[in-house]
């Protein structure tokens, strides 16, 4: 006892902010998303990813890293959005073990009828309070304490 490094206040008062922060962004995009275009973020986040992907097209796995969810839950979220015709899953014919998920028509129209609405709100939440520098500042915080987490990801 004794070798413990306690935060100072100064820190603990930035850190209990990115603790709201963590907490509330999140919360008040998904509401926005969910009240303008009955998607949860998560559900928003995988049709972008494929939205972004050659072809619109993205094996699950590389979709569950690229989305920032396990298999099992997007999986989950996947079977939903099949059922609402915006994806579609099939076998990779490079390799069966696969499977790939792709972007329907009718889920690039969805999206590209929720994205600005999307857009306006991350606007207003986050970069229409900021100067551009601390914009700069906030990419660049953001990217170190990533590479902190996550050293190894890109």
């Amino acid at each position: 006892m004794g070798d413990e490094r306690w935060l100072e206040a100064d820190q603990q008062q930035t850190w209990f902010t990115l603790v709201l922060l963590l907490t509330r962004l999140p919360a008040a995009l998904g509401a926005q998303l969910q009240r303008d275009a009955g998607l949860t973020h998560f559900e928003y986040q995988v049709l972008a990813c494929l939205s972004a992907a050659p072809g619109h097209t993205l094996r699950m796995s590389a979709l569950a890293t690229m989305a920032d969810g396990s298999l099992s839950r997007l999986s989950q979220v996947v079977s939903r959005l099949e059922k609402r015709g915006w994806v579609e899953r099939h076998p990779d014919p490079e390799d069966g073990r696969t499977t790939l998920t792709a972007l329907t028509d009718s889920g690039l129209g969805k999206l590209v009828a929720t994205a600005p609405g999307h857009v306006a709100e991350v606007r207003r939440l986050v970069f229409d309070s900021l100067t551009k520098a601390q914009q700069r500042q906030l990419d660049r915080i953001g990217r170190r304490i990533l590479h902190a987490i996550d050293p190894d990801r890109p």
